[in-house]
């Protein structure tokens, strides 16, 4: 009984942990480095974290935009890079207009998520924030809504 109990624990502890505890964290790399091939050509790259620990959680993002007054939605397709927790992204939306990169970084439950909203104004960017609440730890990241897209993509009228 003793062995078969010690002999569990031993093979808990051997497997990788499936589910984090705490938030993840996500951060914007502006410009990207072109001298690293998994890189080159890229629009910006993507870290994952949990806590301060790269992570490969899945990453997923949308790009709002308005285009000589339509507005258009692209979902966008990350790369990776071959760097626990980096994603690349090449630019999917063109340098016209303004734009809203809505990033998210999941680590499995609904409300872990980390997200990153990038503004983008003619080709280049105009500001990059990660939306968080206060909390008694530190920043503790939030979901962006609906309101400050729309008035990211306002901003500069």
């Amino acid at each position: 009984m003793i062995r078969r109990s010690a002999l569990a624990l031993l093979l808990a502890a051997a497997l990788p942990a499936t589910a984090f505890s705490g938030p993840a964290w996500i951060s914007i790399e502006l410009p990207a480095n072109p001298w690293d091939r998994n890189t080159r050509g890229a629009f910006l790259v993507v870290h994952a974290y949990h806590h301060g620990t790269s992570i490969s959680a899945p990453v997923t993002g949308i790009a709002e935009g308005v285009v000589a007054g339509r507005r258009r939605s692209i979902p966008l397709t990350f790369e990776p890079t071959g760097r626990t927790g980096a994603f690349s992204l090449r630019n999917q939306w063109g340098n016209e207009g303004r734009w809203v990169l809505v990033i998210t970084v999941s680590q499995g439950g609904p409300d872990d998520i980390a997200q990153a909203v990038v503004q983008i104004a003619e080709g280049e960017v105009t500001g990059i924030q990660v939306p968080t609440r206060s909390a008694r730890e530190g920043p503790i990241p939030r979901r962006v809504t609906q309101g400050e897209i729309e008035a990211a993509l306002r901003s500069g009228d």
